[in-house]
């Protein structure tokens, strides 16, 4: 495999450090009401220290949901069959404080149409475990919020995908103004906010804008990653942003992320967006001079997810049910953590497990493939992973790109996934999907 010239080689290593620290989360953001910078402080580990554990948790409390967003990986909408009860939860939030969880993150679904919200919420605070949301805040009152913060929970984070017109179209009319409302109410109720955005070929023109607003809105922090082709997303491949489209958008965040610096929100890369171009340490770090870089994949490492049927991965997004290491509802949650290699697998993974450009590729051994669910999502196993800004920036050079064509559709299951080739062709070659037809690209059934 042909290499970006040695020069160019040692200056994007001249911006990292062989540091030790990493962003550990995978879907959620929720700073402090005050600096976003506390809030993610708490979620930075020693990784390459600390014992596995289940130091940061995503849980899906239901799939249940108000609003059905055409990019949404778990197709949420109804609950699944045989949902955690009550008392089950509540359980399951003892065990996971007994395992030395440092935060957990509730999602859906919406987690506030779970009875079991605020009982969770409580049990974890109790344990001094930090616990936040994820919500697209269109069921949020004021009444709930308070609730809510009353019960222990200090922070969460509302969807925001573009602004009004965009946002509404992903989601459902009126959506915006839901998430707007909510924002407020939380705020009022005295929890940290933040925003988190899943970029797509749809709102990528909104980005800048999407920054303004939320810095109106007064939040201390912003996520985005980019919409993997889970779920109904996989049934919108038009949506999908193809590789080269990250050596345009980068540049975007980082100058995003130096504004942001000044006017005290802290914006942060998902796990599946980046890797190792010229603004990986900006974009990594919590301070504009820092040198943090992306070092692999946690899932089963420090990271958990939970499905709401007491599923347990390692992480929440990994697709299907391949990645499942037990249930609650069969074995104690340290069984699960302890024993399940399919929970575990990226304790064992090296480089020699990479294939395709990543095996080759000189940041492979710290990068170790990027987001795992990522690369599964369009390649049908990680250890290949095609949305990394070094790997376009590569290919660029050498006047080519890779394209994702779509072989086989997704099966309709939450967390399904179709199947994709790379085809490596010229860096001007026609792009199908240059030309988006928003209402087209959007309105698939899924």
């Amino acid at each position: 495999m042909r290499r970006l010239p040695r020069l160019r080689q040692l200056a994007l290593r001249s911006t990292l450090s062989d540091g030790t620290t990493i962003d550990d989360r995978d879907k959620a953001l929720a700073p402090t009401a005050t600096d976003g910078t506390t809030a993610f402080r708490h979620r930075r580990l020693e990784v390459f220290n600390e014992p596995p554990h289940p130091a940061y948790v995503v849980w899906e409390l239901t799939l249940r949901c108000d609003q059905g967003c055409r990019h949404c990986g778990s197709r949420a909408g109804v609950a699944r069959p045989a949902e955690l009860s009550v008392a089950e939860v509540v359980d399951v939030a003892r065990q996971l404080a007994d395992l030395g969880a440092r935060e957990v993150v509730l999602i859906g679904g919406e987690a506030y149409l779970h009875e079991g919200l605020l009982p969770v919420v409580r049990t974890l605070s109790e344990a001094k475990v930090v616990c936040s949301l994820v919500t697209g805040g269109f069921g949020i009152t004021q009444e709930l919020a308070a609730a809510m913060a009353a019960a222990g929970m200090k922070m969460a984070s509302v969807s925001v995908d573009g602004l009004a017109e965009t946002h509404d179209l992903m989601r459902v009319p009126g959506s915006f103004v839901g998430a707007t409302q909510a924002l407020g109410r939380l705020k009022n109720a005295g929890m940290g906010t933040g925003v988190n955005t899943n970029l797509n070929r749809l709102n990528r023109h909104d980005l800048e804008g999407i920054y303004g607003y939320l810095r109106d809105q007064g939040v201390s922090g912003w996520q985005v990653q980019i919409t993997v082709p889970l779920g109904r997303a996989a049934d919108r491949p038009d949506m999908m942003l193809q590789p080269w489209d990250l050596i345009e958008l980068l540049p975007r965040i980082a100058a995003l992320k130096r504004r942001a610096f000044d006017d005290g929100v802290l914006v942060m890369p998902g796990n599946n967006l980046g890797y190792f171009g010229p603004e990986e340490a900006l974009l990594r770090s919590l301070t504009v001079d820092g040198r943090d870089h992306f070092c692999g994949c946690f899932a089963g490492r420090l990271v958990l997810g939970i499905q709401s049927d007491g599923a347990i991965k390692g992480c929440l997004s990994l697709p299907g049910d391949s990645y499942i290491g037990g249930n609650v509802r069969e074995q104690p949650l340290a069984e699960i953590w302890d024993q399940s290699a399919k929970l575990g697998f990226t304790r064992r993974l090296t480089v020699d497990q990479l294939w395709g450009f990543c095996r080759e590729c000189p940041f492979g051994e710290t990068c170790l493939g990027g987001c795992s669910f990522a690369a599964h999502a369009v390649l049908g196993r990680p250890g290949n992973n095609p949305f990394c800004h070094y790997r376009a920036r590569h290919f660029d050079q050498l006047g080519q790109r890779e394209r994702l064509v779509l072989q086989s559709p997704a099966s309709g299951a939450p967390m399904d996934h179709g199947l994709y080739r790379i085809v490596l062709e010229a860096r001007d070659a026609p792009d199908p999907s240059a030309r988006l037809d928003r209402a087209g690209a959007i309105n698939r059934p899924g």
